[in-house]
């Protein structure tokens, strides 16, 4: 059974979480406004991500919420995905129960790329139609499976997806164990309010106090630090590992 389910996640896309969270694991305030967690540096390596990225994904909740672009910032970076024969930026794509998305968000507005949203099947013909040509809806069963979303998206030629929140996309992938690896950084400060939104919801997640995930790096960034967890196999044993792969010639077949 073991070994049937690393097939499965081979042929899926390479998932990676990313988020940013204060000391007590908030990633936001209750208030409007939205909580400054990170720094210009880190902000850079996150486009850096972004641009290695084939997809980024976030939820509903954060396309209305933040209004994110969802875009790679760095002029070089847009450039070289160009000169691979890439968009300038990943595909953007969402999740959504209900269709509440505002079609003039920046995340169907900013940006020629393609925008993806998965619905559960009985609602996607209604969501097409208020979106338009904004984005191509998928509708995957009853409720929103994240097995069929990587299915869907691998088979679109999707081999890297950075999802980006919120906490109920970040802990559906954990619990469903389809994370291959989480890139976590921690501000230095508190938030300290009860309705604060919050890394992750409850769920029963697959790694505690006996099964504990493998801390592949850490790294201080200005005044916050990235932690580096590896969720899966196909995540590399160390940071040198990486770098090694990286730097290896393509194989011939």
């Amino acid at each position: 059974m073991t070994g049937s389910r690393e097939t499965d996640r081979r042929s899926r896309p390479y998932v990676t979480l990313s988020c940013a969270m204060s000391l007590d694991g908030c990633v936001d305030t209750a208030a409007p406004h939205r909580l400054a967690l990170s720094n210009e540096a880190d902000f850079d390596r996150v486009d850096q991500l972004r641009a290695d990225s084939d997809a980024i994904m976030v939820g509903a909740s954060t396309v209305r919420r933040d209004n994110p672009r969802l875009l790679v910032r760095s002029e070089e970076r847009r450039r070289a995905r160009v000169e691979r024969g890439l968009t300038e930026s990943p595909v953007k794509v969402t999740v959504t129960a209900t269709g509440d998305l505002p079609a003039d968000s920046s995340f169907f507005t900013a940006g020629d790329v393609e925008k993806l949203v998965y619905c559960p099947a009985g609602k996607a013909a209604r969501i097409s139609r208020t979106l338009g040509s904004r984005a191509t809806v998928v509708g995957v069963g009853a409720d929103v499976s994240m097995t069929l979303v990587l299915e869907d998206l691998a088979q679109r030629g999707i081999g890297r997806l950075m999802v980006e929140g919120g906490g109920r996309l970040h802990t559906q992938f954990l619990v469903e164990r389809l994370a291959d690896e989480l890139q976590l950084v921690v501000a230095p400060f508190f938030v300290g309010e009860p309705g604060a939104p919050r890394f992750v919801q409850p769920g029963r997640f697959p790694w505690d106090e006996g099964h504990r995930a493998r801390l592949l790096d850490t790294r201080p960034i200005g005044d916050v630090v990235l932690l580096r967890y590896a969720l899966s196999a196909r995540c590399p044993a160390s940071v040198a590992d990486e770098v090694a792969r990286a730097a290896a010639p393509p194989s011939v077949e």
